[in-house]
């Protein structure tokens, strides 16, 4: 019986996380106060084994998460697909509205996401997507599915999945 010949990577490196302040919205009237984490991201990655017996060069996926965590890193992240918060801008300042709440945040401090809050399911699909605009390194792979997975501690993640169609 012959093996398949496609293989599951995955990158899981201790540098590969993003820390950001944050707050999730679990209602219209209720939220989490402004806190922080070290959220890590590891990338799951399918595909066919090639004839030199591995998929990709690793360096250079690596390389890509790298690269696109730190675009997240230090921040305070807000949604801005959120239906909850009202997000206008004050100067240097972005004025934030959520149950008669006011708060401020320094714009160069902060970004404004397209997600509907600020959780490890949503920045999983964010990072995916992200990282989907390349589309060089997937289709020049032959990578066939992708897991992103954000864990903000411990025992605690969410992810998100791209898989390979007929028409991709």
């Amino acid at each position: 019986m012959p093996i398949d010949t496609l293989t599951t990577i995955e990158i899981t490196k201790e540098d590969l996380k993003f820390s950001a302040a944050h707050f999730t919205i679990f209602s219209a009237t209720e939220r989490e106060r402004l806190h922080g984490h070290n959220f890590k991201v590891s990338l799951d990655i399918t595909a066919e084994v090639g004839d030199n017996g591995m998929c990709f060069s690793y360096v250079e996926i690596k390389q890509r998460l790298r690269a696109l965590v730190a675009q997240y890193d230090e921040y305070l992240v807000l949604p801005a697909n959120s239906p909850y918060l009202t997000i206008s801008e004050e100067g240097d300042n972005y004025r934030v509205e959520f149950n008669g709440e006011v708060m401020r945040f320094i714009k160069a401090d902060t970004l404004l996401l397209p997600i509907r809050n600020s959780t490890v399911e949503e920045f999983a699909r964010l990072l995916l997507e992200r990282l989907l605009e390349d589309s060089d390194f997937i289709q020049g792979n032959g990578v066939r599915s992708l897991i992103m997975k954000v864990s903000s501690g411990p025992g605690q993640s969410g992810s998100a999945t791209w898989r390979q169609t007929m028409g991709d």
